[in-house]
């Protein structure tokens, strides 16, 4: 049978009760006993001292009122609840604070030396009574001789009575401790059994699929602290899978235009509605059309690797050197459209510590955007310039810009601007996506600003390198 925390805990609290009261049922009691018997010892035998200290005067010639002792004898005996004898060494009780009941008693076998290094005896007293008593004696001395004792018993039931009493008082005492001590059960059911309930409700519901259950715990301790993290987890998981669907969506939409329009070309090659002098023409839209696939093929595998840990190689190299190269590739194309590159660079050699190859494709994939977006006979200005511990590169055209509402788009993948759609058939949507995630894995950033109709600037930062 499967127990909850809270039942194991409350069950927990109940046996820590009984055990605690158990304990204190049998130590204390133990205890109190004890002590009383001590304490009410002591008092008895200081007492026996004192009423043998008053016999004494009878031996030093000292005139003593018996009548008026034995009534001060008896008067002792009722205000101690206790009964006192005087006896000689023979153990012969001739006074005795009971009416002299006990007068001319002998004790059987009397030994005042049995009770050895303690003050007191329990028992009933060589049988003389019918339940345990506490004895105590004094010697009574004069001139240096022993004449008799003094000897007085206590009923053990009297100490039992205070013992009783005590212990009443500690036990509604620990039951009145115990019921406040409640408070922390209240306290725990508030704090921690109610908000993990919550909690393990909320985990329930996220196992069934159910992202957007919320986890209603509003406490500023660990329990809340928990609730929030579940909280923000579940909105990143439905997040993450929006954005599964939309990218599925977007790889199926990018995947099938290709496909169909190849498939399109070749099944009209096959029917005989393309001439087979026109066949040149179309297998070269084929061939474009598998182009565009396989830069979408390799843009998908490029950011699969960025989501993967550990890719990068970081390599000190010129900056400068990597512009120029990657400018450079570009020459067929600009040369299509009339397109100049004016590079600025703030030193000869600027040295950064990055990735090389992931920098070339950034750069790639800013210029082949610029170009894409820029008029025919127009300039694209790329600077690189240092500036404390970084190296800044822009990439400027001066193209048709990308709208405001754009803006915040751009590096989301698959996404394409309208103006994008309408002039770039070939692209895929995921440059930007891949720009920006390459240079997060360096942990640089990189910024964009645009205005429609003017042109666009991409401003990224490198770390500088620190070899020598």
């Amino acid at each position: 049978m499967t127990r909850s925390l809270y039942s194991k805990f409350v069950l927990g609290y109940l046996i820590f009760g009984l055990l605690g009261f158990i304990t204190i049922a049998t130590f204390s009691s133990r205890i109190t006993r004890d002590f009383l018997i001590r304490d009410h010892s002591e008092a008895l035998y200081d007492e026996a001292n004192a009423i043998a200290a008053s016999c004494s005067q009878m031996y030093e010639g000292k005139h003593q009122d018996l009548t008026a002792f034995s009534a001060q004898l008896k008067s002792l005996g009722a205000y101690l609840r206790a009964e006192i004898w005087v006896a000689d060494n023979q153990g012969s009780i001739f006074m005795d604070s009971r009416d002299g009941s006990r007068s001319q008693t002998v004790i059987p076998n009397f030994d005042p030396t049995a009770s050895g290094s303690r003050s007191y005896t329990i028992g009933n007293y060589y049988g003389l009574f019918d339940e345990d008593v506490l004895t105590v004696s004094a010697p009574v001395t004069g001139n240096y001789t022993t004449y008799g004792y003094v000897i007085i018993h206590l009923p053990l039931n009297q100490i039992s009575q205070s013992q009783r009493g005590i212990l009443d008082i500690l036990y509604i005492t620990s039951a009145a401790v115990f019921g406040l001590s409640m408070i922390i059960l209240l306290v725990f059911t508030q704090t921690v059994y109610l908000p993990l309930r919550k909690i393990t409700v909320g985990a329930k519901e996220y196992a069934a699929g159910h992202l957007d259950y919320r986890i209603q715990v509003n406490t500023h301790d660990e329990m809340g602290y928990l609730a929030d993290t579940l909280n923000y987890m579940s909105d990143e998981l439905n997040k993450m899978e929006e954005y599964q669907k939309n990218f599925i969506a977007n790889v199926s939409h990018d995947f099938r235009s290709p496909l169909t329009s190849i498939k399109g070309y070749l099944e009209a090659v096959l029917d005989g509605t393309i001439p087979p002098d026109m066949y040149e023409k179309y297998l070269s839209r084929v061939i474009s059309e598998t182009e565009r696939l396989h830069k979408l093929t390799e843009s998908m595998l490029t950011l699969n690797s960025l989501d993967a840990k550990g890719y990068l190689t970081r390599t000190n190299f010129d900056i400068n050197r990597v512009i120029k190269d990657t400018a450079a590739s570009f020459e067929g194309t600009c040369g299509q459209k009339n397109i100049s590159f004016d590079l600025t660079f703030s030193d000869t050699i600027q040295m950064v510590y990055a990735d090389m190859g992931k920098i070339q494709q950034v750069l790639y994939n800013l210029i082949d955007n610029a170009i894409k977006f820029s008029h025919n006979d127009s300039m694209i200005y790329i600077q690189a310039a240092g500036q404390y511990e970084k190296v800044f590169v822009s990439v400027k055209d001066t193209g048709i810009g990308i709208p405001k509402d754009s803006l915040k788009k751009i590096w989301e993948r698959f996404y394409k601007t309208d103006l994008s759609r309408g002039k770039d058939k070939k692209g895929t949507g995921l440059g930007l996506s891949i720009v920006k995630e390459i240079l997060q894995a360096h942990g640089e950033n990189i910024d964009v600003i645009s205005t429609e109709g003017v042109g666009t600037e991409f401003i990224f930062s490198l770390p500088r390198s620190t070899a020598l």
